[in-house]
């Protein structure tokens, strides 16, 4: 059961940093520690996400968060959360109370890395845990106890079946970006770790999107919860300035290196639909002279660490990236997002974007749509509601004009059938990929 907020739908400017929000974190009645740890971030005005989230988290109610990809969804949930555990602990040991199951071991990592910035001068302790690498060290983080716990659903359920990790004390559950848990096939998983949950406990649901399953999901587990929706479902956001290349395949690698050519795209995130394509885009950009690093699920954690460290320092000035990253970084000042190879989900296109123009910064989102991709062009234009700009202002236009998009549009990918037509795929409730 849901009731929505009394501020449904407040479409403010997210302004992390800045001072055009209507209230302060002081209003809040966030703890002196918090608050310290607030301002030497530097944050002074609550997100719209923060400002509407943060008192309902505080009376310990359930909530629903709808809201795009970099509009302060963690700190929404982190710091109300960090509040309850200062407020409320006592002298006997350390148990987990709070467990923040996010999709990817790149998100994990940077909640777990916001909880220690914000909960700094608190005592309190967190542990962060994630497959594709050695479970040593999580293990003894977490034996020497810890308050919470960031996870991803399969080390969770491993840590659990194998005795190391107990959730029997858990009083706030965070589940995030439940939507991109449905595209990895995770929502089996999920139901499996709230069933190893005590009843009685605070649920803190968000996703970006909320398609039928992720509504099914909330409704199933969430109580009397509050829905907030910061902005229409899929919109993309408003600070980018979004830009269409219709060329080729063939010429994509070309356009790529002469927008990089010259110092405009001081940090640019691109992202391709494969990692064999990331892979050899790379080693293309390289060969050109360009500074560039990959980032996708194939390269071990520490290279990912590695290559995404890099990026950060701006050692390089350009990440190429599988859609693994299109929600899991978290980089100031991407000042270009560009889509080499188009999304085959409108979505997605949504959350790529999301990467640059946050916190109120304006940002730049350049598609490379060759004939083949310009289906996907139309779904992302019916998602957000109207027409991306294009230009031929570049040395490699396609020769076709879009008008003659239909007798080249591929059908939906899948199996080949006897008439050659290729039949799709559709998702069952639990997020398992079906044939229809």
């Amino acid at each position: 059961m849901l009731r929505r907020s009394a501020r449904h739908g407040v479409g403010r400017k997210a302004a992390r940093k800045s001072n055009a929000g209507f209230m302060q974190f002081e209003e809040f009645g966030l703890i002196e520690p918090l608050m310290r740890a607030i301002s030497e971030e530097g944050y002074a005005t609550p997100t719209a996400i923060q400002e509407q989230a943060i008192p309902h988290v505080l009376a310990g109610g359930d909530l629903l968060g709808c809201a795009q990809t970099g509009t302060g969804k963690t700190a929404a949930f982190a710091l109300p959360i960090l509040q309850r555990l200062y407020t409320t602990r006592t002298d006997g040991p350390r148990v987990i109370r709070s467990l923040v199951v996010s999709p990817t071991r790149e998100l994990a990592a940077q909640i777990g890395e916001s909880f220690v910035a914000y909960g700094r001068h608190t005592g309190l302790r967190q542990a962060t845990i994630f497959g594709g690498v050695r479970s040593g060290p999580q293990r003894k983080a977490i034996a020497k106890g810890i308050d919470v716990l960031v996870a991803t659903p399969g080390r969770l359920l491993d840590l659990v079946g194998q005795g190391v990790v107990k959730l029997n004390h858990v009083e706030v559950l965070v589940l995030d970006e439940a939507d991109r848990m449905l595209d990895m096939g995770f929502i089996d998983d999920v139901r499996r770790i709230v069933r190893l949950l005590p009843r009685e406990r605070q649920t803190l649901f968000f996703s970006a999107t909320m398609p039928y399953e992720i509504q099914h999901l909330a409704d199933s587990i969430l109580r009397n919860a509050v829905e907030i929706r910061i902005a229409p479902e899929a919109p993309a956001a408003e600070t980018v300035d979004q830009t269409v290349y219709f060329v080729e395949r063939a010429q994509k690698h070309l356009l790529l290196a002469h927008l990089l050519t010259g110092e405009s795209v001081s940090r640019g995130l691109v992202f391709t639909r494969t990692k064999r394509s990331a892979d050899r885009l790379t080693r293309t950009l390289r060969e050109s002279q360009i500074p560039v690093d990959v980032i996708h699920s194939d390269r071990s954690q520490s290279e990912r660490e590695r290559a995404l460290d890099r990026f950060k320092k701006g050692h390089v000035r350009v990440l190429v990236a599988s859609d693994i990253a299109s929600r899991g970084l978290d980089v100031d000042d991407i000042s270009h997002v560009i889509n080499y190879d188009m999304p085959e989900e409108p979505e997605t296109y949504v959350h790529r974007i999301g990467r640059t123009g946050r916190a109120g910064a304006a940002g730049q989102a350049f598609s490379f749509c060759g004939i083949e991709e310009r289906c996907y062009l139309d779904q992302i234009e019916k998602l957000i509601r109207r027409p991306l700009p294009a230009t031929s202002d570049h040395p490699f236009p396609s020769p076709v004009p879009r008008a003659a998009k239909a007798a080249a549009t591929p059908a939906p990918t899948g199996p080949v059938m006897a008439n050659g037509w290729k039949k799709p795929l559709r998702r069952n409730l639990l997020g398992r990929r079906r044939r229809r």
